[in-house]
């Protein structure tokens, strides 16, 4: 059974980091493209972080480029996103997400392609 276990969420002040941290079982963590995704209230599910496979291949939506930092260790079949200067914005759930990609390099941006999913911490940055 697979398990994508997020923890690392909570509340922070504006212009605070947070680092939140993705432990992947029940599959072979070193196959997968893992990602980052976030939905707040009333709001579609979003890509934040689509990370490939091989490390080789980052996207980071434009609203966290220079902000975010998406690391893996597969080692610990752990993925990670390193969240600096948050901005005051309504609270979101942020989502780790594993796909299984036809190449190394590959990278995928849409909710609908990932096969499995975290719980979803939640993140609130008040002002």
């Amino acid at each position: 059974q697979v398990q994508l276990v997020e923890s690392g969420g909570g509340l922070v002040q504006a212009g605070g980091s947070l680092r939140l941290s993705c432990a992947a079982s029940g599959l072979t963590f070193s196959m997968y493209a893992m990602s980052w995704f976030r939905q707040a209230p009333g709001k579609e599910r979003e890509v934040v972080v689509a990370f490939s496979r091989s490390g080789g291949s980052t996207y980071y939506a434009d609203s966290v480029k220079d902000r975010f930092t998406i690391s893996r260790d597969n080692a610990k079949n752990t993925v990670y996103l390193q969240m600096n200067s948050l901005p005051p914005e309504d609270p979101a759930v942020y989502y780790c997400s594993a796909n299984l990609p036809v190449s190394g390099f590959s990278l995928y941006r849409l909710a609908y392609e990932y096969d499995y999913w975290g719980q979803g911490p939640q993140v609130t940055v008040s002002s």
